[in-house]
């Protein structure tokens, strides 16, 4: 009896600890230099699947971990696969994944040593990701700290109060703006009438100058222009044979004779008039007493 228990005890412990005494099982060994939370009884995979578990952690003589993986699966892998610590987070803990070699052809033996690494796992992933952003927020705290202190300093009282003087003034403009939007709404609303009107008057003087320039574009400016080509051509007509001698105009212009005697006709009737006015005797006689009359004088300019 106390051998069947003593025999149940060592099958329990060794259940508890992943080992099957009732299956046949592969050992293999993995060396780390820490686990990372890896314990007995963390499941050991293959591509996700469950083939066996972690059944020991052992301190080796250089601190370094060597960890038993007890696998129940006959899968054959190679002697250069390796075993990998994955997982863990704020729940769930580490495992160990055999990543095999599909390039090796030598299968891995119970027994066999395999190589092993450490996977990130997300709490490694999270303070890698967030360690470049801390350093940046703190760079941007630093920074926003060195402006505000450059702040402080350039406002002294005097200008805090300038500053403040200068958003009330913005206030007062703002109030007198929005107080000359609503006066300019209420003229609007108040001379809309007239507005309107204006508009309708403008609009009926636009229609006026659009008849007008129609009645414009109506008129036989064709016409107009053949009748003055007409009045042309007898113009230059006219020139031509007044430029040719023909005529009145044209014989005076051209016969010197004509001229000369015009002009000596015309010299003679002004002596004529010229004596006429200084010897009117002359030529009107009122001799009452038969009085001799006086010879004739030259006038002085023909002296």
């Amino acid at each position: 009896m106390s051998v069947i228990a003593i025999a149940l005890l060592i099958f329990g412990y060794n259940f508890l600890k992943g080992k099957n005494l009732l299956e046949n099982s592969r050992t293999f060994y993995a060396v780390y230099e820490q686990v990372e939370g890896l314990t007995s009884s963390s499941p050991v995979t293959i591509s996700g699947f469950q083939i066996g578990t972690v059944t020991d952690i052992d301190i080796l003589p250089d601190a370094r971990l060597i960890v038993t993986l007890n696998l129940n699966n006959d899968y054959p892998f190679s002697k250069s696969s390796v075993a990998e610590i994955y997982g863990g987070g704020f729940i769930g803990g580490k495992s160990v994944a055999i990543v095999p070699n599909l390039d090796d052809k030598s299968v891995a033996q119970s027994g066999d040593t395999l190589q092993s690494q450490i996977a990130e796992g997300l709490l490694e992933l999270v303070n890698k990701q967030l360690s470049p952003l801390q350093s940046k927020i703190e760079s941007a705290v630093r920074n926003i700290d060195t402006l505000v202190t450059s702040f402080n300093y350039v406002l002294d009282e005097n200008s805090k109060m300038k500053l403040v003087e200068s958003i009330d003034n913005f206030n007062v403009s703002m109030n007198n703006l929005s107080a000359i939007s609503a006066k300019a709404n209420t003229l609007l609303n108040d001379n809309s009438e007239n507005i309107n009107k204006s508009l309708d008057n403008f609009a009926q003087t636009t229609s006026k100058l659009n008849k007008l320039a129609d009645s414009l574009n109506q008129i036989e400016f064709g016409k107009i222009v053949k009748d003055l080509e007409t009045t042309l051509v007898a113009f230059k007509s006219i020139s031509e044979k007044v430029e040719s001698g023909e005529g009145n105009i044209g014989k005076l212009l051209h016969d010197e004779a004509l001229y000369t005697n015009l002009e000596n006709s015309t010299k003679q009737l002004e002596e004529l008039l010229q004596d006429m006015k200084l010897n009117p005797k002359r030529y009107v006689h009122f001799s009452v007493f038969g009085k001799k009359n006086k010879e004739y004088q030259k006038p002085e300019e023909d002296k």
